[in-house]
């Protein structure tokens, strides 16, 4: 999925391939960087740079490619592929329900331009329910048929809204007792979740790993064997000691995974609390899409979900994309004839406004998200990776594991195995099956718990684990992620490619400039020099040209504007000017609007007066509609003739760009009634836009937000190129970036470094190509040169980023992160985490191979040179907990520090092992190497002289196994600055590092079980 830039409020992000983003560069149009290093390697399975994109087939090969102690546990967090298959099969079943609904609609319409209810038909009866003279399986039947006559035999839309005790124009009164009364009557807007995996299950996965299950029955033998021939006291030390190990393995890891599952419950909870507009009481308010209730009346935009289904009031140029329900992409346009939508379909032009009347489960939506379990697995480029990073780890240590067992068994039963007082612990037709048998195990067991070891189940786990913890804090920094992969992939950033309003700026708009004819207003809202016809059509224009509501409280005070910030501005300036929204809009009728559309950067409305005549008003970008302007009216209401003057409005709008205000023109035209076309021709016609007389200039100040300057000049440190991409005016898009400190200096302020939209999408592809990466600020683009210059950049965006307050639904639907405060500061954050996320992840690589390398060598060396190990089963267990999950926990916890923002992106074609890593891994692996074959080798001349042989074997083992451990908590301080000489720097601002270490500590010198041998 290509991620478009065209919704409004979605950033999108490029990614670095391990070549710095640098302009000086000669452009060329055959850049390597495009396209050769994306390429994967068709032979490595675990070679993938986008599981986003990834077939199913793909991401099946890794996963059988890959070496798998616990299934159930290494894979819990990626894509189910079978539940995957299922959901697919299941949405097509109810999809084809859609289909054949819509068919037999179409065949009741074919031939036919109304609809022509027949006389023999049998009139719809509303029955009454509780408090409404309608019920539930009407309503459902109704908008799940897609039954126009029912309605129509309802009395339309408004003997509907009467039947559910709404207004059409303002809604249901909202107050508690009514909504209660819907929601008894009609149900709520929820469907039936199916609950989260319980903590047992998780126990129950946990328990599923191979090795720990051998481990499980080898404990059971050796205890039994140990009982029978030492006795209840002595006998159940082995094998009681490995089965309370193994026991406190699975309950760690349990609780370690079902945590992260409640963080994943959680953030998928918020992803799914879409705020949205509804009119109750004639006030437009937010509320929560679960809150909606049947007789809500909902105005729709582009970009947004339906959200419930419904009737459409009214619709103008509106346009559904139902393919969320019937799998088609074809676009369905909505209008008296055929005014049902559906719940989850998205509004892909026009506006309009509707009543809802099937909420929940309900509708078709509902039934299809009850239907099928969200299963919120994918799986990450890293996850991937690392799963192949395990895989070869596994097969060394499972080939070390088996060659320790040869030598062991050899040694045995050659009867080259001492005991403690030097007696061979195996003599051909001497010793009993029951004391070999015991041996046997015991050396079994040592091999199995080698394999528990050296595969790092734990690896791929720790990506959920840093990702998890990662969200969270992500999610305190007002940053929701939709998409596992975009955290960590956010680390390898290069380029970020914002729009202005609301991003950089607060969004907070006000008229502070405005011009009426030649005339400046000062202030703007002085309407005593304004005549009273140009006031009145200036009225007239904002009142109806909007998508936004005036709400007067009937007992009086202050008038609550709302809609979008724009629109606010506007309306707010009409209102100091005297405007009175529901008169005007009261006493014409509107008979088709032009919804604003970014392509043309301008919006309009046909209104037919009480005396008949027709006023086509239009609002829009300033220089644009004042070049359809061919008039002006002066402030006195004098007819002008702009001609000349045409040199002053623009010197006007730049003087006001240049002071970075938004400049929107206001401007109308008078039109013949008899020329308006007919019912069924209105929705077809382009309104006029030509001859224009230009009635006002408004100049809309949007402060930048505080704190942006100080976060475009982190990410330009960092590598990472910010590049502004707005539809406003060039003038006030370059005033923006000088202010944001995108553009360094007025110098910089040239072509091709700030380019107009148009100019852009007028050059060849070759020409885009060698152009795009020296764009900083691109002014008055439409969506589509976004996405040109996107995929100029790198033929697709990597991350989109959506904004949580402004931005459309489609926008945060198809983004991979929501900005929730919609300021750009959060996007450096982002920045920050993904670095953060990467550089933990090598942490815990460093730490767990070093553990590897040094408890496979000291128990490869040992076994070969005396036919024994030093770390026996039960120890390794505990070494194995420590790696596994406290390790992970306490590396991949690690905050974002601001070091990480002076270093360059990271190539995501880079190797996962650095250079540092493995200096710092060998020197590490070879120092504790050193340390344990010295006290396993010279233990006699290093410890003092002991009672009995048996307890200096002891002495020295246990000696061994702390110093093993010693040195890895050791290890966790080195692991947790690799680049750096300090590793202690910070660390006490990390309480849960410092928590587990001393957890670890703990446990380790008060742990008596596991140093008896």
């Amino acid at each position: 999925m290509t991620l478009s830039p065209a919704s409004n409020g979605h950033l999108t992000v490029s990614i670095s391939t391990g070549h710095p983003d640098t302009d000086d560069l000669p452009p060329s149009g055959n850049n390597p960087q495009d396209d050769d290093e994306e390429l994967a390697d068709p032979d490595d399975p675990f070679d993938i740079t986008q599981t986003k994109n990834a077939s199913h087939e793909t991401l099946r090969r890794w996963r059988q490619a890959a070496l798998v102690l616990n299934a159930s546990r290494r894979f819990r967090y990626t894509l189910d592929l079978k539940k995957e298959e299922e959901k697919e099969q299941k949405k097509s079943l109810i999809r084809a329900h859609a289909q054949v609904i819509r068919a037999a609609l179409l065949f009741r319409l074919a031939g036919e331009r109304e609809l022509v209810i027949s006389t023999a038909a049998t009139p719809a009866t509303p029955v009454a329910v509780g408090d409404y003279a309608v019920g539930l399986e009407q309503l459902a039947s109704m908008s799940k048929d897609q039954n126009i006559s029912v309605l129509q035999q309802y009395g339309g839309i408004k003997g509907l809204s009467n039947l559910l005790k709404s207004n059409a124009d303002k809604g249901i009164s909202g107050d508690e007792a009514d909504l209660l009364k819907r929601k008894n009557a009609f149900g709520t807007n929820t469907y039936p979740r199916k609950k989260g995996r319980s903590f047992w299950r998780f126990l129950w996965e946990a328990w599923q790993d191979l090795t720990l299950i051998i481990l499980i029955i080898a404990a059971a033998v050796s205890l039994a064997l140990g009982i029978k021939t030492e006795g209840l006291d002595e006998g159940w030390y082995d094998g009681g000691s490995i089965a309370f190990a193994v026991f406190l393995v699975i309950v760690v890891t349990a609780v370690s995974d079902y945590r992260q599952s409640l963080q994943f419950q959680n953030l998928n909870a918020e992803k799914q609390n879409i705020q949205l507009e509804v009119i109750r009481g004639g006030r437009t308010i937010k509320i929560s899409i679960f809150d909606i209730v049947v007789g809500d009346v909902i105005p729709l935009k582009i970009g947004d979900q339906v959200p419930a289904d419904g009737v459409l009031i009214t619709g103008h140029s509106l346009a559904i994309d139902e393919s969320s329900m019937t799998g088609e992409s074809k676009i369905v346009h909505k209008d008296h004839k055929a005014p049902f939508l559906m719940s989850g379909c998205k509004v892909a032009d026009g506006v309009g406004v509707m009543l809802v009347t099937g909420v929940g489960i309900n509708t078709e939506w509902g039934l299809l998200m009850a239907s099928i379990s969200e299963d919120t697995g994918e799986e990450t480029p890293l996850q991937v990776r690392l799963n192949g990073v395990a895989t070869f780890i596994g097969i060394v240590g499972l080939s070390v594991a088996v060659l320790v067992l040869a030598v062991l068994l050899g040694r045995y039963f050659s009867g080259h195995t001492k005991d403690l007082y030097g007696n061979p612990e195996f003599v051909a037709g001497k010793t009993s099956i029951s004391n070999a048998i015991d041996g046997v195990i015991k050396i079994f067991t040592i091999a199995v718990t080698i394999v528990v070891v050296a595969v790092p189940e734990g690896l791929p786990l720790a990506v959920t684990l840093t990702l998890a913890y990662s969200m969270r804090k992500m999610m305190a920094d007002k940053a929701l992620v939709r998409r596992l992969s975009a955290c960590e992939t956010m680390g390898s950033a290069t380029t970020i490619c914002s729009d202005k309003t609301g991003t950089l700026t607060l969004n907070q708009m006000t008229v502070v400039e405005a011009y009426v004819g030649r005339t400046k207003l000062n202030p703007p809202d002085d309407s005593s020099k304004l005549h009273p016809e140009v006031l009145s059509l200036i009225n007239e224009g904002i009142a109806q040209n909007t998508t936004g509501n005036v709400f007067v409280p009937k007992e009086g005070g202050e008038a609550e504007v709302s809609g979008s910030p724009t629109e606010k501005a506007i309306l707010s300036w009409a209102v100091k000017l005297g405007m009175n929204f529901g008169l005007i809009r009261s006493t014409s009728t509107v008979l088709h609007v032009f919804p604003f559309n970014s392509e043309k950067k301008r919006g309009g409305v046909a209104l037919k007066l009480v005396d008949s005549g027709v006023h086509i008003h239009w609002k829009g970008a300033a220089e644009i509609v004042l070049g359809s302007c061919t008039q002006y009216l002066d402030s006195n209401g004098h007819l002008q003739s702009i001609g000349e003057e045409k040199a002053f409005f623009k010197e006007a709008i730049d003087d006001m760009a240049a002071r970075s205000l938004r400049c929107v023109a206001i401007a109308y035209r008078s039109y013949e009634l008899d020329k308006v076309p007919s019912n069924e021709e209105l929705d077809q016609w382009s309104l006029p836009e030509h001859e224009l007389v230009l009635l006002a200039i408004v100049g809309i100040k949007d402060p930048c937000r505080p704190g942006v300057k100080d976060a475009v000049k982190v990410c330009t440190d960092a590598g990472v190129k910010v590049r502004m991409v707005t539809g406003d005016n060039l003038q006030t898009a370059k005033a923006i970036a000088l202010e944001c400190g995108i553009l360094a200096s007025n110098e910089d302020a040239v072509e091709p470094n700030i380019i107009e939209g148009k100019k852009f999408r007028e050059l060849s592809e070759k020409e885009r190509e060698q152009v795009a990466k020296k764009i900083t600020v691109m002014g008055r683009s439409s969506p589509n040169d976004k996405l040109l210059l996107v995929q100029a950049l790198r033929k697709e965006a990597d991350i989109g980023l959506s904004m949580g307050i402004q931005g459309t639904e489609v926008a945060k639907e198809s983004s991979d992160i929501i900005i929730l405060d919609d300021n750009f500061a959060s996007v450096v954050k982002v920045v920050r985490w993904g670095r953060s996320v990467y550089a933990n992840i090598q942490k815990f690589i460093q730490f767990q191979l070093t553990v590897n390398v040094a408890a496979l060598v000291i128990n490869v060396v040992a076994a070969i040179s005396s036919g024994d190990v030093p770390l026996n089963a039960v120890q390794l267990l505990w070494v194995n907990l420590i790696m596994d999950t406290l390790g992970a926990l306490a590396l991949a916890t690690e905050p974002p520090t601001d070091h990480l923002m002076h270093r360059s992106p990271v190539g995501r074609r880079e190797p996962l092992i650095t250079n540092i890593m493995w200096r710092n891994l060998f020197i590490q692996a070879v120092y504790q190497i050193i340390v344990l074959l010295v006290l396993n080798f010279c233990d006699e001349s290093l410890l003092p002289k002991q009672d009995t042989r048996a307890h200096a074997f002891q002495v020295k083992n246990t000696l061994i196994f702390n110093a093993f451990v010693m040195c890895q908590i050791f290890n966790e301080f080195n692991a947790r600055k690799p680049d750096e000489m300090n590793v202690f720097r910070g660390v006490t601002k990390n309480r849960l590092f410092m928590g587990i270490i001393g957890i670890t500590f703990i446990l380790q010198v008060n742990r008596q079980p596991f140093v008896i041998v």
